[in-house]
């Protein structure tokens, strides 16, 4: 009896010593221990996540939306936190736009806690998705970005990656405005996964919209005349730009091959370029306006002086002709720009000297950027006279030996239309609804010397000039060819030709610019005659009456 009895003791004793330290225990993690337990709690079951802001959109001149973004999800899934796989696939399947057999593996992966089942999920499906509580499944906020017209200024407007950042193009430039502020919500979910509470910390901010001078009409009409070029002559690139000559507003930057802004990754990497203002190429006789013009405001010359012009013009090393084989004849200065004679433009290079010629190069925009908003924009490429060969003033005047962009050459050309005031180029009209300030202009021509070289860029169109066969009934119109060898081997390709064409109209009182430049055009056609002033006038003849500029 004493033995069940000393048993019992003992057995008592030890309930007591447990019971002692389980009351200890409980004490210790539920004082002493509460607080970090508490945060390990929390960081499980409480996830902070990051709100994207929705982009800004992009508008035309008119409101028209170019790029815009709505609402839209991530979803993934935690593979072990998903109870049934194969009725999970078979539920998210129809509303991830894919089939069963693609989802399955994805939520019986092994080794990992994480896997994405969509990106940029449109938010429709995303709410569909969340509507049928499946455990394990997650949906994370973001946006989508649109481009309503697709192939339209693509690669003006630019890509978006992923993650919601600027690629390229404006997109890119103006990122910081277009993004906005991300916000941040704390959810809480259960032990499946599920989120059983959400708590906005922070909202998200949209992005500012900005407004461009790009008019939505004028692009789609000049990027179908660029179509057609493209299918007349199957030219590696052609690209045209239509400006206000009196502001610097670029109402449309087109470029062919065409990138549909929707699919970006359908189009070879060369088609996303903007060659408007990042291709480099010699202009050919486009260049010859400079020496002509710095000429005439050096009072070297007027528009009836006449030069001599034998047929061919030995200069160093080199035998100058022009482009038709012609005996000697004797030109005046306004004959010899429109009918683009080499030799004619040399010999009034050679009145300025290379230090003069340089200096009118210079000013008038060539050699550095044109100071536009636009994003990756070249300087092209001018020599200085300390480089200059023996030979070089026997070619820089007719637009070999230099490089330009297109961009860069409308803008030279629009500062003769608006007066001999030089203003940068620009696209970005407004951000957030407020107009942004334009640019002063330098005046860099007497506006009686360029009304002089409006007049004589009037004769490239008329009977004898070199885009004779364009014409608008009703309006005098006024610009110049270009026809360039490109440069092959240390010498220049008897093959390979970049044909152009920059005008304006009406010439006497010029409202709108437009210029084509069309990179090797092929099937026997090459000139800025045959190939780019028929565009140009094609362009020029929708311009004229949707922009409702009176007959002059």
């Amino acid at each position: 009896m004493a033995s069940v009895q000393r048993r019992i003791g003992k057995l008592f004793f030890l309930f007591v010593v447990l019971l002692v330290l389980a009351a200890g225990r409980s004490l210790y993690l539920g004082v002493y221990k509460a607080g970090m337990l508490r945060r390990v709690a929390l960081s499980e079951q409480l996830t902070a996540v990051r709100v994207p802001a929705l982009r800004g959109s992009i508008y035309d001149r008119t409101g028209i939306q170019l790029a815009v973004s709505e609402p839209a999800d991530d979803v993934s899934a935690t593979p072990y936190l998903v109870p049934d796989p194969n009725t999970a696939a078979q539920r998210l399947a129809p509303l991830l736009g894919t089939t069963a057999d693609t989802v399955l593996p994805k939520l019986t992966a092994r080794g990992t806690g994480f896997v994405y089942l969509a990106r940029r999920l449109p938010d429709a499906r995303a709410r569909a998705i969340a509507a049928l509580h499946i455990p394990g499944i997650n949906l994370a906020p973001g946006g989508l970005r649109g481009y309503p017209g697709s192939l339209l200024a693509s690669q003006v407007l630019g890509t978006v990656g992923i993650d919601g950042q600027g690629l390229s193009g404006l997109e890119y430039s103006e990122d910081r405005v277009l993004r906005g502020s991300d916000g941040e919500r704390n959810v809480v979910n259960d032990a499946r996964g599920a989120p059983i509470s959400i708590q906005n910390v922070r909202p998200a901010r949209p992005g500012r919209s900005i407004g461009l001078t790009l008019d939505a009409a004028v692009e789609s009409r000049v990027e179908a005349t660029l179509r057609q070029v493209g299918s007349a002559y199957s030219p590696k690139h052609a690209t045209a730009i239509v400006m206000d000559p009196r502001t610097g507003a670029i109402l449309a930057m087109a470029n062919w091959p065409a990138v549909d802004a929707n699919n970006p990754g359908a189009a070879p990497g060369e088609a996303h370029r903007n060659n408007a203002v990042a291709m480099n190429y010699e202009p050919g006789s486009t260049f010859k306006v400079v020496a002509i013009a710095g000429a005439l405001e050096e009072g070297l010359v007027t528009p009836t002086t006449s030069f001599y012009l034998p047929p061919d013009l030995q200069f160093y090393d080199r035998t100058i002709h022009d482009a038709e084989p012609r005996g000697p004849v004797t030109l005046t200065t306004a004959q010899i720009l429109a009918q683009s004679s080499n030799i004619g433009a040399i010999k009034i290079g050679l009145l300025l000297g290379r230090q003069r010629f340089d200096t009118w190069v210079r000013a008038f925009g060539f050699g550095t950027p044109t100071g536009s908003d636009l994003p990756a924009e070249d300087g092209g490429i001018v020599p200085t006279p300390s480089q200059y060969s023996g030979a070089s003033m026997g070619n820089l005047p007719i637009g070999q030996g230099e490089s330009v962009t297109a961009l860069q050459l409308a803008n030279a050309y629009a500062m003769i239309a608006n007066g001999g005031v030089l203003r940068p180029p620009h696209i970005v009209a407004a951000v957030g609804g407020r107009p942004v300030a334009v640019a002063a202009g330098r005046r860099v021509l007497d506006a009686t010397v360029a009304g002089e070289v409006r007049q004589m860029l009037e004769g490239v169109l008329k009977a004898g000039g070199t885009a004779s066969e364009v014409s608008i009934p009703g309006y005098q119109l006024a610009g110049k060819t270009g026809t360039a060898n490109k440069a092959d081997n240390g010498g220049y390709s008897a093959t390979r030709f970049v044909a152009s064409f920059v005008g304006f109209a009406p010439a006497r009182d010029p409202k709108v610019l437009v210029a084509v430049v069309v990179d090797e055009p092929q099937g026997g056609s090459y000139s800025g005659g045959q190939v780019a002033a028929p565009a140009f006038g094609k362009i020029m003849s929708f311009l004229l009456p949707y922009l409702k500029i009176p007959p002059g």
